[in-house]
């Protein structure tokens, strides 16, 4: 080829790879053998596609070409072949060593028979020269290394490596200068050309003739990849071109000009070099970058490949090429996304990282905003219609508002059915207003309500609007003409904006052609206005007027974006993600209506919209990838990231507050946890000690790690009771001496523990059920918190599910509605599969997945997995001996489960691959609990044998094991069940043994606290912490159930059997289970051994169980 043409495939090249068109790039790369991808070729190595690696080199080079060719193949084809022998599979590793390796026998005949001999040794690793092979992955990076050392000696591949330095679009620009200069040529110039095609050279015919390039409406002409700028159909807003203030009170600031400002006449561009001549888009969101470098001077800059891992589309302003002297020309230059603007001068430890609580919401959370003032307020809105409003510093829900019209009558017709078909709706987004004596509520079914706001838990009905038809986007609280209103957008492709106190409509904004996805108000120099996107990828604004958009670009990547400007409101950022899972974070350049910066690190396959957030004027925060991405806003490249101690869904909800010394981010558990700096840590202890009188029930935390998180800790299955004891005792070695106060001792406190006797004192509710009386051996809530599902000693389950209602409109467990025992059509049962012998003194157990679809179950026999929508069974596996007798799912993998069993040893399984990956032994005798910790990367397991022991989930080793702590002057049983349950925070362990409570610390196994409890309840049969791990539920074989306050084992609340279960002097009743909801603190449920399941909840009035006991002396709890 020649000089041009050669040049021309590498304008090519970037054209497709700005398109993304990455198999036809690396094609073009192969068949022209012009530019070698060094990062393609990379990625082909780590992923191990060999065929394609060779494919790919053989554009390039042979085998036979030189010596450096030679080694590279031989590289390649060497590693084949060892990780064929790793993994053992034999006949590859002979098919390789013959088709590929023995084309070397004729260069080096001895190394040859070396390789050969490989195939006699049970590991290659025993070859001295292989003894540091590590695993796969390493060696191929090792590979890599070595393969492009001798790529860029060899030099077959000089001058192929570099990508020249091109400008963005550089293909672009030149089509652009030619359109701009047939324009020039053209006897009827017209002032607004439209080009339909670039088959023929352009040219302006008079009106009203046909051209095949007619005048369209702005904003359809898409040839160089985005939108332009709407021409007539409304007032110029500037004299003098697109860049220029206007003059005047009622001008634009200079920085948002290049934004807002549309003259409605474009002189031609003899008349008017400077200003637009619409040929093109003004901002061309075509350009793809992906891994984008900086060029420092004359270095040249690597081809951005489309296979990289960060994508960016790029606006740019209208400009003047370089190239074309002063040809005025609709190209858009950009600097390149990885230039670092300015050095990042505050540390990631200004930041808030250290999680001080997790708050519960039921259901998952859609959106989340701190009150502007009262910092430690946080208003979030789930996707089951319940808006909750927390106090952080008391970890107290002091208000909760679920979806409900209040005036049915005024709604429209359309509502009027679409509510009668279904009455629920989800929160899309909450907000409050800039005083914070205000908070808006956009729903999935046209409404939005705005409550006022009057401090505590004062939260009244506000305004009710039925703003859009179908669902309601987003809103925003705005002060256009110094009158606050609330600015809403939906599925109507409108943004209306409304007067907040009135609630009457001031301005209705249409031109979108898709649903409106967010809104941004803001105001500069005395101008105010509005951004909207829409899910198509298009950006307008909007004065506050009826005249129309100001603007019409592309989002970057045409994604469903959201817009915020930094605290200072001096900068503006958006963030979103397109139909293609692509994510882009930009900041943008106002005074010309481009994108100024592109932040790396975003992953390009999210599972939902990434959203973001911004703080301090420094730092911009997104939720991705199941974590926190932290920015500095002067640099492209992530600062950091935060785990919030893991379990986040894959694109969290993130919130800022103010001050940026308090985070909130959403959870896979429907919940929200809550970060803070040490500055956080201290407001919130400020707070937490002023004086605060509880509102209502508090869930304030979500499930505890393991999938079986909210399953009580049961003891039934125990081989022998144990002495009765004469008092309730707590022991704790917080100060390195154990402190022993007994139950009198308590009592004669301030604080008297609640007695509950009556019926009439608690809420109680016995869940029907036809099916034949057998004991209750495994108890658990769904992960949602609207059923129960029990496992009867017959090896039979149970399920019940809470219907959505006048009276329950979440659809929630609770003691006032009685559940529906559901069944499938069917009329199929989930029964397990049961040993030859008495199925009622089989082990029992389950576990349940996170998402509520299958459960985990053995009842003797095979493990059994149910499908919980159709009862069907989907697989059995595990036949015995010998039996399981705990079940767990792996926090991270769904797939793995942690299985104990009747032999004592733990079975580490794959249910996918259906194979044991390993077997862990420590144990003395049958395994009777698992909890894992994804905090500290650890499995504590617990056996009847009273020893507990902690096993790393890395390689699966016993980290450390210790025996219950024996009371003093008890003795223990040879024999019985001990179970163990993590606390919120994943460090401290619950333990309950028939004989005891205790929490220990789990990194060390050191033991905290011991409660000992009464000789009058008898055994410990169960117990559980709440969803928020501040208190816990104990139950005895006398049938009452005990409250405590977790931090410090003491009691608060003794729920006697009378006051929950009916009289039945024949026989004596008991819970053998106990379960905690998911998201409300204070209602549990017990399975008894008559087969019965009872949920049980305060009373209304008191909407707790008792007080906390006060602190001895003022000092603070002790595993505190």
């Amino acid at each position: 080829m020649t000089s041009l043409s050669r040049e021309l495939v590498f304008l090519i090249l970037q054209f497709l790879d700005e398109e993304k068109y990455k198999d036809t790039v690396h094609r073009l790369e192969l068949e022209s053998g012009y530019y070698f991808n060094m990062r393609y070729f990379e990625e082909l190595v780590t992923n191990g596609e060999w065929d394609e690696v060779e494919k790919y080199l053989s554009g390039f080079s042979k085998l036979e070409d030189n010596r450096y060719s030679m080694k590279i193949f031989f590289e390649i084809r060497k590693q084949k072949y060892l990780e064929a022998l790793d993994k053992r599979d034999r006949a590859k590793a002979v098919d390789i060593l013959v088709k590929d390796l023995k084309v070397f026998a004729g260069f080096n005949e001895d190394l040859f028979k070396e390789i050969t001999l490989l195939l006699t040794l049970d590991d290659f690793r025993a070859n001295e020269q292989l003894s540091k092979y590590g695993d796969t992955k390493s060696a191929r990076g090792v590979m890599f290394g070595e393969l492009k050392k001798l790529i860029e000696a060899n030099p077959l591949f000089r001058d192929k490596l570099q990508f020249p330095v091109l400008k963005s679009s550089r293909l672009r620009t030149l089509i652009n200068q030619s359109l701009n200069w047939q324009h020039q040529l053209c006897k009827n110039p017209r002032p607004n050309p439209d080009i339909r095609s670039l088959f023929l050279d352009h040219t302006c015919n008079q009106p009203n003739q046909p051209n095949g390039a007619r005048a369209a409406s702005p904003g359809t002409n898409h040839l160089m990849g985005g939108g332009v700028p709407k021409i007539a159909g409304f007032h110029p807003l500037s004299a003098h071109g697109m860049f220029q203030p206007a003059p005047g009170p009622g001008g634009l600031p200079a920085n948002l000009s290049g934004w807002m400002a549309n003259p409605s006449v474009v002189p031609h561009p003899s008349a008017a070099p400077s200003g637009p001549i619409g040929l093109g888009s003004p901002n061309n969101a075509g350009v793809i970058l992906k891994r984008p470098q900086t060029p420092s001077g004359p270095t040249p800059m690597e081809y951005q490949t489309a296979d990289s891992n960060h994508v960016s589309k790029r606006s740019r302003p209208y400009g003047t090429s370089e190239e074309g002297g002063n040809i005025p020309v609709n190209i858009l230059p950009v600097t390149y996304a990885g230039h670092p603007h300015g050095h990042n001068t505050l540390s990631p430890d200004d930041l808030p990282k250290v999680v001080v609580t997790t708050l519960a919401q039921g259901s998952p959370v859609m959106s989340m905003d701190f009150h502007p003032i009262q910092q430690i307020l946080l208003l979030v809105g789930t996707i089951g219609g319940d808006v909750f409003l927390w106090d952080l510093g008391a970890r107290q829900r002091v208000s909760e508002k679920g979806f409900d019209i209040w005036k049915l009558d005024a709604c429209s017709k359309e509502l009027q059915g679409s509510l009668n078909a279904d009455v629920t709706a989800s929160v899309n987004h909450v907000a409050w207003s800039p005083d914070g004596t205000l908070f808006g509520v956009a729903y999935s079914k046209s409404i939005v309500h705005i409550y006022s706001f009057h401090g505590g838990n004062d939260v009244r009905n506000h305004l009710e609007i039925e703003a859009h038809t179908g669902s309601v986007s987003h809103l925003a609280f705005s002060y256009p003409n110094k009158q606050l209103s609330v600015v809403t957008c939906g599925d109507d492709r409108t943004i209306k904006v409304w007067d907040a106190v009135t609630g009457d409509k001031r301005f209705t904004f249409e031109g979108h052609e898709a649903p409106v996805f967010s809104v941004c108000p803001h105001y500069k120099e005395n101008i105010q206005f509005v951004f909207s996107t829409a899910t198509d990828g298009k950006i307008k604004a909007w004065l506050y007027d009826n005249v129309g958009s100001r603007v019409d670009y592309d989002a970057p990547g045409h994604s469903s974006t959201r817009m915020a400007y930094s605290s200072d409101g001096t900068r503006l950022f958006s963030c979103g993600t397109n139909k293609e899972g692509e994510s882009f974070l930009v900041e943008w350049n106002e005074s010309e209506g481009s994108i100024k910066r592109t932040y790396l690190g975003l992953g390009q396959r999210a599972a939902g919209i990434v959203q973001f957030d911004t703080t301090r004027n420094r730092f911009l925060a997104a939720g991705d990838e199941s974590t926190i991405k932290i920015w500095d806003m002067d640099n492209t490249n992530p600062l950091t990231t935060i785990h919030a101690d893991g379990g986040l869904p894959a694109s969290p909800c993130v919130r800022f507050n103010r001050e940026g010394i308090l985070l909130a981010v959403s959870t896979n558990d429907h919940g929200v946890r809550i970060l803070a700096t040490d500055d956080g840590i201290r407001l919130l202890r400020t707070a937490e000690n002023r004086s605060f009188a509880p509102i209502m029930k508090v869930p304030a935390g979500g499930g505890f790690g393991s999938s079986s998180g909210n399953a009580g800790i049961t003891m039934a299955d125990r081989a022998t009771s144990f002495a009765a004891m004469e008092n309730n005792e707590v022991r704790t070695l917080a100060d390195g001496k154990p402190r022993i106060a007994d139950d009198l001792g308590e009592k004669s406190r301030a604080c008297k523990v609640t007695e509950i006797t009556e019926p009439s004192q608690c809420c109680s509710l016995r869940l029907a059920d036809n099916v034949p009386v057998t004991k209750v051996s495994r108890l658990i809530y769904t992960n949602s918190g609207s059923g129960v599902l029990a496992l009867a000693s017959n090896a039979v389950h149970k399920l019940w599910k809470w219907q959505k209602s006048d009276h329950n409109l979440a659809g929630k467990a609770t003691a006032s509605a009685q559940p529906v025992l559901w069944q499938p059509a069917s009329g199929i049962m989930m029964t397990n599969e049961t040993s030859d012998t008495n199925p009622e003194e089989a082990i029992p157990c389950f576990a349940l997945s996170k998402n509520d679809s299958y459960v985990m179950s053995a009842s003797g026999g095979k493990i059994s997995l149910f499908n919980m929508m159709t009862f069907k069974t989907m697989t059995t596996f595990m036949p015995p001996p010998p039996a399981a007798t705990f079940l767990a799912f792996h926090p991270l993998d769904n797939n793995i489960i942690a299985i104990g069993m009747e032999d004592s040893s733990i079975q580490i399984y794959n249910v996918r691959t259906d194979e044991v990956k390993t077997k862990l032994n420590g144990h003395q005798n049958r395994i009777t609990g698992l909890a894992f910790s994804q905090t500290l990367n650890i499995l504590v397991s617990s056996g009847a044998d009273s020893q507990l022991c902690v096993w790393s989930m890395d390689g699966w080793e016993k980290q450390s094991s210790k025996y219950l702590q024996v009371p003093h002057g008890r003795s223990m049983p040879t024999v019985s069940d001990t179970r163990v349950q993590f606390h919120l925070d994943q460090i401290h362990l619950l333990v309950v043994h028939e004989t005891q409570i205790a929490t220990y610390d789990a990194q060390k196994l050191d033991w905290l606290m011991q409660w000992l409890g009464r000789e009058a309840t008898g055994p410990i049969t169960s117990a559980t912490y709440s969803c928020d791990s501040q208190l816990i539920f104990v139950s005895f074989e006398n049938g009452s159930v005990d409250v405590l306050t977790a931090s410090n084992l003491r009691l608060r609340c003794r729920i006697n059997p009378t006051a929950y279960l009916p009289p039945n002097p024949s026989s004596r009743v008991y819970p053998l289970v106990i379960a905690a909801h998911p998201s409300e603190t204070n209602q549990f449920a017990v399975g008894l051994n008559n087969g019965a399941v009872h949920v049980v909840e305060p009373s209304e009035t008191e909407g707790k169980w008792g007080t906390s006991p006060p602190l001895e002396n003022g000092a603070p709890p002790a595993d505190n």
